[in-house]
């Protein structure tokens, strides 16, 4: 998804038609990368996200208000400081570069007027918000040392300039002779030749462009004649007029109900996708980056979770293969028994000195040879294989026991991987790590004496096309809380037959489930699962009388036997969650 030049264009010129002169209302700093400013214009209001997020940079009005930490940090304290209630003025895009510069217009400490700039640069894993006043840095939302950049540091009381991207040129300025001059003499591909030369313009417009013109973009840019020349710069200039013009056409498009590529401008590459319009490039950007930025974020803050369970399911698998390795070992011992069986009833025959002795198996009639160590006597030789199948027994017994906590623990930790990944929320990832502690794998924190904390975390909640209430578990906790306390007997049950994940619960209030309900449960069921990846997935449902708890289990793990099975997609796109 190209986060361009001209994505930015269109979210100025949405900017400048909405809160250009409003009045900067609250400022709060959500996360460590990003900003939520509040802004007033006459009687309206506007609430404008701005992340400076590495994987996600990104800007747009949104409806959702975000909570800000208690204590603001020293970046959002200075900007309060400066330019709370002051006048957006300006709203402007530096040639078609991927940065936004917000002119505005405050009183100071004395009463006087000064004009500051809050600059957006949105430039992948280079992305920041920097705070300037007459050209010099007052602070940034992230500083870069001279460690980190060689090219610029972006830190208090240095000068600010615009970084420059590989010597591009600016695409709204250059005319049609240096168009032509620019790509045509480049020996590379001819969408590369464009991207490459212009800010601001992605591989995705570059291609598009090509498209429209029914040049193959792979050819190089230095083999096209004259005529040839003249129409890929007819298609730029009509782009760069419709820009200039803010004739912007906010769309994604979607194959198979997935989103391929979103654009401020018609694409004509994706004429074999549905094209959903939208109002505005913010309605657009909140639409589709809203769950990928959630998503981000939830990635980003689940990592030390993550590499708990990493770490505990790496050596518990080691310690499995160890095991299982021991295991197999034991499988000698019932051949030791037969060797000391054999030797006590044969040995009055053996000479003393003998290395081995052959006879017949009496339990399989084949013949044996048994080894022996010729320094000691039969009957020691036979005391001797008893020992060994003594001691192998001992060990088999004990492994079986082992090996089986041990898969226990990998198919639980296995649970928890799926529920960090269903996770949504910080409350999510708090009783998750509440779990963790409860079933003895990291310490009990800050827990209060004589007081259980009660989870905020709550399990999903869908409603399936006929109107019943359908119930999926984040966590094991959840999930062994909507099986034996929220659903009654009569109610349905569903869980992946082969892969750890939810359990989802279906209320049928004792009416009978029409068809579209147990596939849309069963959906839901692959989707939540270790399986979500998969084409197809397996499920089994049951009604919730036939399920068992396991005595001494872990949270969440249940025993049942006649159940039915569906195998389904993951795919919930269809089906309506309740917020």
């Amino acid at each position: 998804m190209a986060f361009d030049g001209v994505t930015v264009a269109s979210l100025v010129s949405e900017f400048n038609k909405k809160i250009l002169n409003g009045r900067i209302y609250k400022i709060a700093q959500t996360e460590s990368d990003e900003l939520l400013l509040t802004i007033k214009v006459n009687r309206d209001q506007y609430r404008l996200l701005i992340s400076a997020n590495a994987s996600l940079p990104l800007t747009y009005f949104t409806g959702t208000n975000k909570t800000a930490p208690l204590t603001a940090p020293n970046f959002c304290m200075l900007l309060r400081k400066h330019i709370n209630n002051g006048r957006i003025i300006n709203i402007s895009q530096p040639g078609l570069e991927r940065i936004i510069d917000f002119e505005i217009q405050h009183l100071d400490e004395l009463g006087d007027i000064k004009t500051k700039h809050l600059i957006v640069e949105l430039m992948g894993k280079h992305s920041n918000i920097i705070f300037v006043d007459n050209g010099v840095i007052l602070d940034s939302i992230k500083h870069v040392n001279s460690i980190m950049s060689s090219v610029r540091q972006v830190l208090p009381g240095k000068d600010y300039f615009i970084p420059d991207t590989m010597s591009k040129k600016n695409p709204l300025t250059v005319d049609k002779e240096e168009f032509e001059a620019t790509v045509f003499s480049k020996p590379m591909p001819l969408s590369k030749a464009i991207y490459t030369s212009f800010t601001g313009i992605s591989p995705t417009i570059a291609e598009n462009i090509c498209f429209e013109c029914k040049f193959d973009s792979f050819q190089p840019a230095n083999t096209l004649v004259k005529g040839d020349q003249n129409i890929i710069w007819m298609s730029f200039y009509q782009l760069i007029n419709n820009i200039k013009a803010e004739n912007f056409y906010p769309t994604i498009y979607e194959k198979d109900d997935k989103p391929e590529e979103f654009s401020a401008v018609k694409l004509s590459t994706f004429s074999d996708c549905k094209a959903i319009s939208y109002e505005s490039i913010s309605e657009l950007l909140e639409n589709y980056y809203a769950k990928k930025n959630q998503y981000t974020r939830m990635r980003q803050k689940s990592v030390d979770l993550r590499k708990i369970v990493s770490t505990i399911l790496e050596r518990d698998n080691k310690k499995y293969n160890i095991q299982l390795k021991q295991l197999k070992d034991t499988e000698k011992k019932d051949k030791y028994k037969v060797y000391g069986e054999l030797l006590t009833t044969y040995g009055y025959s053996i000479e003393p000195g003998t290395k081995s002795f052959e006879t017949v198996d009496f339990y399989s009639g084949k013949p044996v040879t048994i080894p022996l160590d010729p320094t000691i006597s039969p009957i020691d030789n036979a005391k001797k294989y008893f020992n060994k199948y003594t001691k192998l027994k001992r060990t088999y017994e004990a492994l079986i026991d082992i090996i089986k906590e041990t898969k226990n623990s990998i198919d639980y930790l296995e649970t928890i991987n799926v529920a960090i990944d269903i996770a949504g929320n910080e409350e999510d990832l708090k009783a998750i790590s509440n779990e963790l502690a409860e079933t003895g794998y990291i310490k009990k924190r800050n827990l209060n004496k004589g007081k259980k904390v009660k989870d905020k975390s709550k399990p999903l909640h869908f409603i399936s096309s006929d109107g019943f209430d359908i119930f999926v578990g984040k966590n094991n906790i959840q999930n062994e809380e909507l099986t034996f306390k929220v659903a009654t007997g009569n109610d349905w049950w569903f869980h992946s037959k082969t892969f750890p994940g939810s359990h989802v619960i279906v209320k049928c209030n004792n009416q009978e489930l029409p068809d579209a309900t147990f596939e849309e449960a069963a959906h839901l069921a692959a989707h939540y699962s270790k399986g979500s990846n998969q084409d197809k997935v397996e499920i089994d449902y049951i009604q919730k009388k036939h399920i068992k708890k396991v005595a001494g289990a872990m949270p969440g793990f249940v025993i049942y036997h006649t159940n039915y099975s569906m195998t389904v997609s993951p795919d919930i796109s269809r089906i309506k969650e309740i917020l």
